[in-house]
């Protein structure tokens, strides 16, 4: 994954690097967007992150998380697993 698309203003990541984020194909990626079960979001930075988003996407105790500037390049990634046995919120 080098860079996430800019399409005016929102950001489009290719669902082949959802994929290989969460160890699914990419047909498992739609169909988990369309049931719910893959979600985002975009917080926009503000004062010293003026300028960089951190667009964030859950799937099954994973977390992808991935900080951007305003042209899509990828300042940094971070892959974060729920340990097993662990249940959300705790």
């Amino acid at each position: 994954m080098s860079a996430v698309h800019v399409d005016g203003e929102a950001f489009v990541v290719d669902a082949e690097d959802l994929a290989r984020a969460f160890h699914v194909n990419t047909a498992e990626v739609f169909r988990s967007l369309r049931e719910g079960i893959l979600t985002s979001r975009c917080e926009k930075g503000i004062d010293e992150h003026e300028g960089r988003h951190r667009l964030i996407f859950s799937h099954h105790g994973r977390v992808l998380r991935l900080t951007v500037d305003g042209e899509g390049r990828i300042l940094s990634r971070v892959v974060i697993a729920r340990p097993p046995g662990r249940e959300p919120g705790t």
